[in-house]
């Protein structure tokens, strides 16, 4: 019996409606403090509307009054930084009222625009307690946001320098800007609302604007074409409709970042595409998600066929469009009508691997389905790949995924491995700076992906309608006849000889005087060390501590060095789940393979037992990186819980390792005369349950963050802390820290709707 999760995550309210006009609507607010979230959709627009006050303990030179206006449609946005007047920075508070204009929000719509697109948006009531000033305004795209928020305050004179501040019906004022593209221009005005008291006046030179206390009507649109948004019951299929009443909350999100064209990453930061991230969601969500044409499915998988790079199979890892877009071709003298085109770009080496996996799953349950995809024709998004169908293009990257890895069949070396592409430092999901520790050399690309992905095209190559026997193009090979064999023989040899390579073992004792040293060094963290744990969840029989490095390093200045080269990185990370959800022993799994897949699963069941810093498990949640078995001072000031993938926790990746573990526990009561190797290790098969279960526990007592993106904790040492810190550590937004900002709502942090716990390993 599997029992769902019930996340009120937050405080949330939602509400469903309909205009005068027929017209659907649905609203929803989200608590985040400091940051209150609001979200509105109709059939002319749908938007989001962030609102932030600093709170009595918000880091000031961060956190400032702010309101926001984000929309999906071209990941496009508005901004208005504000200050207080007359009072200490910090005592300036703003918030969104319910009014006669909205609740809070109403559309926004001026159908007589001369333009190919009418003007849309929102509007409604927001109020200062205090005389404010309006400082800094941003208009265009969400991306010219981030840079100022993200970018230690940057902004460009080209776009900053078009913002015109005029006076808007006699008491008001309005900010405008016309995009790049010279078509396309936003519009945030403000009137006072019901405010005898309240005035607004503008300083043209220096265009700001300066409020009294009281409450002011604002209206925030632009003329840009809208997306199609797929409703709840669009977005999920037939047996899961009853999630709508059951999960309001999540479902209303889902919705807001699913559209018929593409699933958006995140709100406020990330509504554009982002393949791997809808990738990894359709893969841990495909139980619940709709199947067939429009559908929630075959929008993920279209939208990374359109984007496909026609020149060598790879597959887009972000898209920029709209008036950023614009920007970056006039900066690479791009002008005329392609200086407005979409920006594709393709630095990873993971997103290449996910789309076998995924169209394998797809197509082996919906066959009826291949035909009709893959036969429309590409180049609606991507006028690159104008003249080429869906087919094509799969082709291209199945053929890039096989191409890549050959080398390593012919001689299983650590330079034959997959590395990131030269002149990148990023190319798997841990994409900061120092996500992989400057490793070259990915733990889950290599070991998981890889391997996973050949045999789907094994699998692939065997269904008919999805590779040709033949083709015509001369810029393809012409014979996959033997795909099928070659693809599952390459995918045995990756996954058997990879998992060594990233292999580490210490001793208990060792290990334990670095995790003594880890608490002694690090600045983030002088809580108990839990090294007793280290004996306790040890590779038994021997007091062998075994883990597996997040890289290689693998870097070109190492190349003549091959120890450096292929150092492990002593990194104890989540990567692994990967290997659980992707990777199964299979009955044709040679018996030295089995044991060191047995050695894997008993190795990452232990870093879930053992509690931080031994392990990865705090109370907040499973941290997706640990350097406390590392004995290097360098990558402890480097992974630290306020580094966007340092000792933080990632709620997709939790899910991505429940649902692995629960893979390899329901091997072991399937109805086949195959029975893995750690099914049979009683040890192993306990140590495994109890590390579902625990996890799940954690999962439990930390469900009002599981829909947002990333979070952090602080390490106080005060149980009590008026509740709200466990065992001395305290849940704290990672924005917290003067970071990155985290999104309130995360497209894959929604795929607890389908990953659920089965009561069955109880």
């Amino acid at each position: 019996m599997r029992v769902s999760l019930l996340l009120p995550l937050l405080l949330t309210t939602w509400a469903y409606g309909q205009s005068t006009d027929g017209c659907d609507i649905t609203t929803q607010y989200l608590s985040d403090p400091p940051y209150d979230n609001y979200f509105y959709s109709d059939c002319n627009v749908d938007a989001q509307v962030v609102i932030t006050s600093p709170l009595p303990d918000s880091n000031l030179s961060v956190i400032g009054p702010r309101v926001i206006v984000a929309w999906p449609a071209g990941n496009s946005g508005i901004a208005a930084y504000f200050q207080p007047q007359d009072g200490p920075n910090g005592t300036l508070a703003i918030e969104l009222v319910n009014s006669t204009i909205g609740s809070p929000l109403a559309v926004y719509t001026d159908e007589d625009s001369d333009n190919d697109y009418p003007y849309v948006g929102v509007q409604g009531v927001f109020s200062f307690n205090s005389s404010a000033t309006l400082t800094i305004p941003i208009l265009g795209s969400v991306r010219t946001i981030r840079d100022f928020a993200e970018g230690s305050s940057t902004l460009q004179p080209t776009i900053q320098d078009a913002i015109n501040v005029t006076q808007y019906n006699d008491t008001g004022a309005s900010v405008s800007r016309l995009w790049l593209d010279n078509v396309t221009s936003s519009y945030f005005n403000m009137v006072p609302f019901e405010n005898e008291n309240g005035a607004i006046e503008l300083d043209l030179e220096g265009r700001t604007i300066s409020f009294d206390a009281g409450f002011y009507h604002f209206e925030a649109y632009f003329n840009y074409p809208q997306l199609q948004q797929l409703t709840p019951q669009d977005v999920l299929n037939e047996d899961s409709q009853d999630l709508i009443e059951q999960q309001p909350s999540q479902t209303t999100s889902l919705s807001f970042l699913s559209y018929s064209e593409k699933l958006v990453a995140g709100a406020w930061r990330f509504l554009t595409y982002f393949g791997r991230d809808s990738m990894i969601t359709a893969l841990l969500m495909e139980s619940v998600l709709g199947t067939g044409n429009a559908s929630a499915m075959e929008a993920v998988i279209g939208a990374v066929l359109e984007r496909i790079n026609r020149t060598d199979g790879s597959v887009c890892h972000e898209e920029t469009l709209g008036d950023y877009a614009t920007y970056l071709n006039l900066q690479n003298n791009i002008t005329g009508e392609e200086a407005t085109a979409a920006i594709f770009v393709y630095p990873m080496i993971d997103t290449d691997f996910f789309l076998p996996i995924l169209m394998d799953i797809y197509f082996s349950d919906h066959p009826d389905r291949i035909e009709p995809l893959l036969s429309r024709e590409a180049g609606s998004i991507d006028t690159a790949n104008e003249n080429l169908t869906y087919a094509d293009l799969a082709l291209l990257n199945a053929q890039k995924v096989v191409n890549n890895i050959a080398p390593f069949i012919d001689n299983q070396t650590v330079e034959n491995l997959l590395h990131l592409k030269d002149g990148e430092s990023v190319g798997q999901w841990r994409d900061s700076s120092i996500g992989l520790a400057n490793g070259r050399i990915p733990f889950d690309v290599n070991c998981v992906l890889a391997p996973a992905a050949l045999r789907a095209i094994s699998r692939l190559a065997e269904t008919g309608g999805v590779y040709p026997n033949t083709t015509s193009r001369t810029s393809v090979l012409t014979n996959y006849t033997g795909w099928s064999t070659i693809a599952m023989e390459f995918a045995v040899t990756w996954e058997e000889n990879t998992l060594p390579f990233f292999e580490l073992n210490l001793t208990a004792e060792e290990a334990s005087s670095r995790v003594n040293s880890f608490v002694e060094t690090a600045t983030f963290y002088d809580g108990p060390s839990n090294n007793a744990s280290l004996s306790t969840y040890a590779n038994s029989p021997d007091d062998t501590i075994t883990f597996y490095a997040i890289a290689l390093n693998g870097s070109d200045s190492a190349a003549n060095d091959t120890e450096t080269y292929s150092t492990p990185i002593p990194i104890l990370h989540t990567d692994t789940g990967f290997h659980l959800f992707l990777l199964n022993l299979t009955n044709t799994s040679s018996s030295e393979y089995a044991q060191t897949y047995t050695r894997f699963l008993n190795s990452t069941a232990h870093s879930i037992l053992r509690a931080f810093p031994s392990g990865l498990l705090t109370p907040s949640g499973l941290v997706v990186a640990n350097p406390a078995l590392s004995d290097s001072e360098e990558l402890i000031s480097n992974f630290t819980n306020s580094d966007y993938h340092g000792t933080v926790i990632w709620s997709w990746q939790l899910a991505l390792m429940a649902e692995g573990l629960h893979r390899q526990l329901a091997l072991c009561n399937a109805s086949s005369d195959f029975v893995p190797a750690h099914c049979q290790d009683e040890y192993v098969y306990n140590t495994t349950r109890a590390a579902y279960n625990v996890l799940w526990d954690n999962i439990e007592q930390n469900e009002a963050q599981l829909q947002s993106e990333v979070w952090s904790w602080i390490y106080d040492g005060d149980s009590e802390n008026n509740g709200t810190s466990r065992e001395g550590f305290t849940t704290t937004p990672l924005g917290a820290f003067g970071g990155t900002e985290s999104n309130v709502r995360q497209l894959w942090s929604l795929t607890f709707l389908a990953v659920t716990r089965d009561e069955e390993y109880a």
